[in-house]
């Protein structure tokens, strides 16, 4: 019997409204009183690409202080000490119930609260202390830590207790088990939900602005303030924020890749280049098969 397959009208429709409306969008923007030269020439300027570096820095020392704290906090979360836990515990309350900005604001105005620090060696007035880099830096990497701890938490409770019962049973001390056993295999569950949270952070860094940490915002609405061109730098942090998020988009992927390695017996999946190659050899194949029947 020659199978005839079912014709999906719906699907061809649904996908020509689509493409209509992208090719609507496209046509408004392209004939819109957006000056795309100017767009152009910001994309590679000296302070776009200062802010973005910029941008980069906070979020990768505030992702490092999240998760190396996020790994004590949710340790401690686990312990059967109360005092440890009750102490974790309030720290995720507060960060987790209070905005980020909110947070960088009080710790930029820390000055009102102790003019000075005195460490009893060493005294410096805390205005000077407290950078809008350092500010950034506490602001989002205590937030941060406070949801990572969630994660790994969630992480080190997916490993199965018998390991642990194993190493121990092999005269191991705890922490050693939790350095070589529990952690190495709680990190198939830590690392997708951290990949996402590091684009986010490179997002949320944006709110730094607000205290005048030179970051990727910021530089485009310095330069929009000059230049008036207000949508167009609007335009371009998109694009440069686009292009960021890509990137680490593609390198959480091999990681993930990486540590789901001997999880089970299934082949680890495609890349996303091998996928491409294989839709674009498919598709010609259809054409080449579409052209000798006709």
């Amino acid at each position: 019997m020659k199978a005839i397959p079912v014709r999906h009208y719906g699907r061809w429709i649904g996908a020509a409204a689509v493409v209509a409306l992208l090719a609507l969008l496209v046509a408004a923007f392209a004939n819109a009183d957006v000056s795309w030269t100017v767009v152009g020439d910001y994309l590679t300027h000296e302070t776009i690409l200062t802010g973005a570096w910029n941008t980069l820095q906070i979020t990768i020392y505030s992702m490092l202080l999240g998760v190396v704290l996020g790994t004590v906090l949710a340790i401690m979360r686990l312990s059967s000490n109360p005092v440890l836990s009750g102490v974790a515990w309030g720290y995720i309350w507060f960060f987790r119930g209070t905005p980020v900005l909110v947070q960088l604001f009080l710790w930029y105005n820390l000055a009102l609260i102790f003019p000075v620090v005195n460490l009893g060696f060493w005294s410096e007035d805390m205005n000077t202390v407290m950078t809008p880099f350092l500010a950034a830096l506490l602001g989002l990497g205590l937030n941060e830590a406070a949801y990572m701890a969630e994660i790994s938490r969630a992480g080190i409770q997916s490993v199965d207790r018998g390991q642990t019962e194993a190493a121990h049973a092999l005269g191991m001390s705890p922490s050693r088990t939790m350095r070589r056993i529990v952690l190495p295999q709680a990190m198939r569950v830590i690392i997708p939900p951290t990949g996402n949270e590091f684009i986010n952070m490179l997002k949320t860094s944006s709110l730094a602005y607000a205290i005048q940490y030179q970051e990727l915002f910021l530089a485009g609405r310095n330069i929009s303030s000059r230049t008036l061109a207000v949508m167009e730098m609007l335009i371009v942090v998109s694009i440069v924020y686009l292009l960021l998020t890509t990137v680490f988009s593609i390198g959480q992927y091999y990681l993930e890749r990486h540590f789901a390695r001997g999880s089970d017996n299934a082949p680890r999946p495609e890349s996303p280049l091998t996928r491409l190659r294989a839709q674009l050899t498919a598709f010609r194949v259809r054409t080449t098969v579409g052209r000798e029947k006709v």
